[in-house]
C-alpha cells in the first residue's frame, strides 16, 4: 500500500453569502468549510524544517477566502465547486474531499451541507480538461 498524508482544514468560517431568503425564513449566519487533501507522504515526512519541503497551504487558504467573497452565490454547490477548481491547480494534491454547511436552518439551530469526494482518477480528468 501506497504512503499517504492528509491535510486537514476544519471548521473554517468562510466570508460567504449563498442564498436568497424571504422575510420568514432562517438565514444562516455562518459558513463552514471542511476540506481534507491527500498528497504525498513525502510532503509531510521531510528531512528539514524547510517549507520548500512541504506543501504550503496558506496560499490556497487565502484563495478560498478570495472566491468566497467574490460574489454572491445562489448555492452552496457552486461555490463548492469553485474550491474544488482552486485545489485541483495544485498538482500535490492527489484526492480531494470537501464539505460545506451552513447554520442555522431551523429556528436557530442544525446545520445543513453537502460533501463531495475527488478521488484521483477524477482529479486528473478535471485538470486535463482545464488544459484544453
Amino acid at each position: 500500500m501506497t504512503r499517504q498524508a492528509r491535510i486537514e482544514l476544519r471548521d473554517l468560517h468562510i466570508p460567504a453569502c449563498i442564498g436568497t431568503y424571504g422575510p420568514d425564513d432562517v438565514v444562516p449566519d455562518s459558513h463552514t468549510l471542511d476540506l481534507d487533501l491527500t498528497i504525498s507522504s513525502h510532503l509531510v515526512q521531510v528531512a528539514s524544517d524547510d517549507m520548500a519541503n512541504v506543501f504550503d497551504y496558506d496560499p490556497l487558504i487565502a484563495q478560498i477566502a478570495g472566491i468566497a467573497r467574490s460574489q454572491k452565490f445562489e448555492t452552496q454547490e457552486y461555490l463548492m465547486t469553485l474550491i474544488v477548481k482552486a485545489c485541483a491547480a495544485y498538482s500535490q494534491i492527489d484526492s480531494i474531499q470537501i464539505s460545506l454547511r451552513k447554520s442555522p436552518v431551523l429556528a436557530g439551530t442544525g446545520s445543513l451541507g453537502v460533501r463531495l469526494t475527488i478521488e484521483a482518477e477524477d482529479l486528473a480528468e478535471m485538470r486535463s480538461s482545464a488544459i484544453e
